[in-house]
């Protein structure tokens, strides 16, 4: 206990939040050493995100060269499905920042994905294999255009 502490003299002053975060933070105990099954997931989301906001851009692509009649309408669509993915992705990468989590690609062997995880202090290679990537990304795929279709509900 400093002198400061119980005296509520400081208690009015500015402080900044993350300085506020560090020092609420500060009797925690660190994570050091392996990743949690939660980070571990949060290493293939990580993973996943790219190829699904290529997929998507891909697709725009497609769109944007084909003559139909709800071009608009399916643009949007994409539109909104690429703003999600983004947003969850960089939310994501700012995650794995706090956690000190560092993933990088490796190498593709045989249809499985290699990337190497680095995860305070410990390293080591996390590998999907691409049928499993495939279905991650159907899944999430999946959610975001049931959310379009809660959305138009909802007017």
């Amino acid at each position: 206990m400093s002198k400061l502490d119980g005296n509520n003299r400081w208690g009015g002053k500015m402080l900044m939040t993350e300085h506020q975060q560090q020092y609420d933070n500060r009797s925690q105990p660190k994570l050091t050493g392996r990743p949690t099954k939660e980070e571990l997931e949060m290493v293939r989301d990580f993973i996943t995100y790219p190829h699904i906001i290529h997929m998507i851009q891909k697709s725009q692509e497609d769109v944007e060269l084909v003559h139909i009649t709800l071009k608009g309408v399916l643009m949007r669509c994409l539109e909104y499905l690429l703003f999600k993915a983004s947003n969850d992705f960089y939310s994501l990468k700012r995650e794995l920042k706090s956690r000190n989590i560092k993933v990088v690609e490796d190498e593709t062997n045989d249809g499985i994905l290699y990337y190497r995880y680095f995860c305070r202090g410990y390293e080591d290679k996390f590998g999907i294999v691409k049928e499993t990537l495939r279905t991650e990304i159907i899944q999430r795929m999946t959610r975001y255009t049931s959310e379009i279709g809660q959305r138009f509900g909802e007017r």
